[in-house]
C-alpha cells in the first residue's frame, strides 16, 4: 500500500489444510516486523507444524527465535527470467522460470514445500478488499483504518464465510469454534470492547428547574 503514510506490507499466514488465516501483521518489510509476525504466529499454534516461506532472509532469524527446533521449516525461492522489452515499465513481474526448495530446520516434507495456498489467499484479499486494488486511489489514507478494515475482513473470512470446499468455515475446520458465526456475532464482539462513550451512551443529566 502506498500513499502519504508510506509503504505498508501485509504479512499473512495460511493453513493449507483448514484454510484458516491464524495470524497477520501490518508493517514494513524488515527484520523487526518479521520477528513480530512470526512470534505472533508461534503463540497461536498448539502443535508442531511445517512452515514454508518465500526467500526473505528475515524469516531465517525470526523463525529460529520463535520456534527454535520445534518446527519443520523450508523456504521456496522463485527464479525469474529476464523481463521482456514489451513488459518493461509495466506493473508486472518477469516470468517465473522455476523454483528452488531449501529445507532450513527440522525435516520438512518436500511434497508440501509450497507457497501456492497463501499466494492464492493474497489474491483473494486483493479481489475482496478495494483497499488492495493496485494503481488506484482506493488505498487507505491512514494505517489505523487499513488495519481495522483488514481485521474485519479476516474475522469474516475465518468465522463467517463458509469455505466452498470444506463446507464449513476455516475456524470450524481448525477447531477454533464449533459454531457458524453470523455478522451479528462480529458486531457484538466489537461492541463488547467499546467504551460506553464511543457507543453514544452518555451519562444522562438531571433536569434542573429554573
Amino acid at each position: 500500500m502506498e500513499g502519504v503514510i508510506g509503504d505498508v506490507w501485509t504479512w499473512t499466514a495460511f493453513c493449507a489444510d483448514t484454510k484458516l488465516m491464524p495470524s497477520w501483521y501490518l508493517g514494513t518489510r524488515d527484520a523487526e516486523c518479521a520477528k513480530a509476525f512470526i512470534s505472533d504466529l508461534a503463540s497461536r499454534l498448539a502443535t508442531r507444524v511445517q512452515l514454508t516461506s518465500d526467500g526473505l532472509k528475515s524469516y531465517l532469524v525470526a523463525v529460529e527465535e520463535a520456534f527454535g527446533n520445534d518446527i519443520d521449516f523450508a523456504q521456496l525461492v522463485k527464479i525469474y527470467g529476464d523481463c521482456p522489452e514489451s513488459m518493461k515499465g509495466k506493473y508486472s513481474p518477469a516470468e517465473c522460470t522455476g523454483t528452488k526448495k531449501t529445507p532450513i530446520t527440522g525435516n520438512p516434507d518436500a511434497k508440501h514445500i509450497s507457497t501456492s495456498y497463501v499466494e492464492r489467499q493474497n489474491l483473494n484479499l486483493r479481489m475482496h478488499m478495494r483497499r488492495f486494488t493496485r494503481l488506484t486511489n482506493a488505498f487507505s489514507k491512514k494505517v489505523e483504518n487499513h488495519a481495522h478494515a483488514f481485521a474485519l475482513n479476516a474475522m469474516y473470512y475465518n468465522f463467517v464465510r463458509i469455505h466452498t470446499t470444506l463446507k464449513v468455515t476455516p475456524a470450524m475446520a481448525a477447531g477454533v469454534t464449533n459454531k457458524l458465526w453470523e455478522m451479528k456475532d462480529l458486531v457484538a464482539l466489537i461492541e463488547a470492547t467499546e467504551t460506553p462513550k464511543k457507543r453514544g451512551a452518555y451519562k444522562k443529566r438531571t433536569p434542573v428547574n429554573s
